[in-house]
Parts: C-alpha cells; sequence; structure tokens
C-alpha cells in the first residue's frame, strides 16, 4: 500500500486524538483545530479511533468509533471520533480520569469503501486479503464495519474475518454466503502510541509489547 500520509502527518493526528481525549474526558471541552495544520487534513477522509487500556502486561480495547466514509475533513473526524470513543461507544462506560493514564491511542485513516462485487461466496473468499481489507458487510438495516488489524490481531483467515464482519452487523456468521448481502473493502494507515503517552509510530501494533 502506497502511503499517503507521512508519519510526521499521523503523529499530528495520533496526538491530537489524545488531546481531544484528555480535554473531553477531564473538563468535557473540545481541543481547537490546530492554526498550522496540513492542507491534506483538511480534506475529507473516514477515520476510526481506537483506544485500549493497558495493564498486567495485557491490552484491551476500551472504546472505538469512526467515520467510515469521507463525509468530514479528516481533523475534524478525528476529533469528533475520539470523543465518541472515550464517551459514546455503547459496549462500554464512558473512559474516567481515573483511567487516562492507561489509555493507549490508535488512529486508522481509511481509503474510500468500495464495494465487492463477486458472483459466488467462494470468490468472495478469494477477494478478501487478510492484512490488508478491512471490512463493511450490510444487508437491509444491519451494518458492520471491522479494521483491517483486527482479523491479523486475532490471527483469523479470510473465512473467519467474514464471519466475524456478519456477526458485528447482527447477522449470522454464515451470512456472507447469502445472497443479499453486500461487502465493502478499504485499506487503512495506522499510527498510534506505543504505550501511553509514549512514542508514536507507524503500525503500533508491531511495535507494542
Amino acid at each position: 500500500m502506497v502511503h499517503a500520509y507521512s508519519d510526521d502527518e499521523g503523529t499530528l493526528l495520533v496526538r491530537l486524538a489524545r488531546k481531544t481525549v484528555d480535554r473531553y474526558v477531564t473538563r468535557r471541552e473540545r481541543p481547537a483545530i490546530p492554526e498550522n495544520i496540513p492542507a491534506k487534513l483538511r480534506e475529507k477522509s473516514g477515520v476510526f479511533v481506537t483506544l485500549n487500556k493497558t495493564g498486567r502486561s495485557i491490552s484491551r480495547l476500551r472504546g472505538c468509533i469512526g467515520r467510515p466514509y469521507p463525509s468530514q475533513p479528516l481533523v475534524e473526524a478525528t476529533i469528533d471520533s475520539a470523543v465518541d470513543s472515550a464517551t459514546n461507544d455503547s459496549r462500554f462506560p464512558p473512559v474516567t480520569v481515573g483511567e487516562l493514564d492507561a489509555i493507549v491511542v490508535e488512529l486508522s485513516v481509511l481509503t474510500p469503501p468500495m464495494p465487492i462485487k463477486y458472483d459466488n461466496p467462494d470468490e468472495l473468499l478469494r477477494m478478501v486479503e487478510v492484512g490488508k481489507d478491512g471490512l463493511i458487510a450490510s444487508q437491509g438495516m444491519w451494518r458492520g464495519l471491522l479494521l483491517p488489524q483486527v482479523p491479523v490481531e486475532y490471527g483469523w483467515d479470510a473465512k473467519t474475518f467474514l464471519e466475524h464482519t456478519c456477526m458485528k452487523a447482527g447477522l449470522p456468521s454464515n451470512q456472507w454466503r447469502e445472497q443479499g448481502i453486500e461487502f465493502m473493502s478499504f485499506q487503512a494507515e495506522i499510527f498510534g502510541e506505543t504505550a501511553p503517552r509514549g512514542p508514536i509510530v507507524r503500525n503500533p501494533r508491531n511495535e507494542r509489547c
């Protein structure tokens, strides 16, 4: 994958997400957009902010919300997603002030999702690239998304990835074999802290203990 964003741009976005989480959790205030933000980061893009809580040599998800489609300027979507990940993820209670020193911030900048065109389930299975693709499954009112790093972290193959994307949408795990379901794929550039408020790198899960 060709990098659309530099390491410096990724670092700026992660620092903004971290500042947003800290300020909103402690004071219920959103930071202002930096005046010197690069023009590229003002362009519309999808983005997800993931919060993991470290402790006892393990890390667990603490919040993950974003904007899958390029509907907002990237810098604004980063702030909104950071607030939502810290306070509005329905799977978890809001992050507390006492947790902030254990939170690791990760940010995924998404390419625009594109429909996967296929004729049968076996073809779909061959088209999904674990480690490269993120997936969106949709059928009627049901919709679910998994970021590209998720199947890698859990060691899933393409079939398991499809099954879990269906379940994320609230559908049966084998629904990917049925007619009427639609899949979109996207890629992501991932930046994040290697430790709470620590150095920021590209693909941080490769660096994090």
